[in-house]
């Protein structure tokens, strides 16, 4: 039955004590959740740690949750916030971890050594062309791409409007397709 509910039925569930409510939210929305923090940090340990900390927060907030925005929306909203906390505290954005092409490579592909080369190529390029990418550019692009958000729920997200949200995406598609041009 939980499995007809809405998000936002099910975070009020929960709110209301239901715990297997949450176990229904965090089966859908773990896996998004935690490649957004991944791609964000590029580091596997912190990307956990962070990503622990967001559901942390769903968890305290549980009792005052308002289905004011989606579920998802409101999820990404504390991820933003938990990156952002992190980056100040760093006050810069770390390197790419030392074993991230070895983590690559290790991707299972059932095609023939010459497709996987290639594809693995294309995904490497685009990964560094990404990387590339100013902060704020890296992020919508992920957030619309990735997680498939509208442009106003990225907004909400970043705390910015929908034309700024619009004009950081066409300029970082911009700036991927140039960087991938063959």
């Amino acid at each position: 039955m939980q499995a007809e509910l809405t998000d936002e039925e099910l975070m009020l569930a929960y709110g209301a004590g239901e715990a297997s409510a949450f176990e229904t939210l965090y089966s859908r929305h773990r896996g998004p959740l935690f490649r957004f923090m991944l791609h964000q940090v590029r580091d596997h340990g912190t990307a956990e740690e962070l990503y622990q900390d967001v559901w942390q927060r769903v968890i305290t907030a549980r009792a005052r949750y308002q289905p004011d925005a989606r579920f998802s929306t409101w999820l990404f909203q504390i991820a933003h916030n938990r990156l952002t906390d992190h980056w100040r505290a760093l006050q810069h954005r770390p390197p790419a971890p030392a074993d991230a092409e070895e983590r690559t490579i290790r991707e299972a592909d059932q095609e023939t050594p010459e497709r996987q080369l290639s594809a693995f190529e294309e995904r490497r390029r685009l990964q560094l062309a990404l990387e590339e990418l100013p902060a704020d550019q890296r992020e919508v692009v992920l957030l619309r791409l990735e997680q498939e958000l509208s442009l106003e729920q990225i907004g909400q997200i970043t705390g910015v409007g929908r034309e700024t949200v619009k004009s950081r995406l066409r300029y970082a598609i911009d700036k991927l397709r140039l960087r991938l041009k063959p």
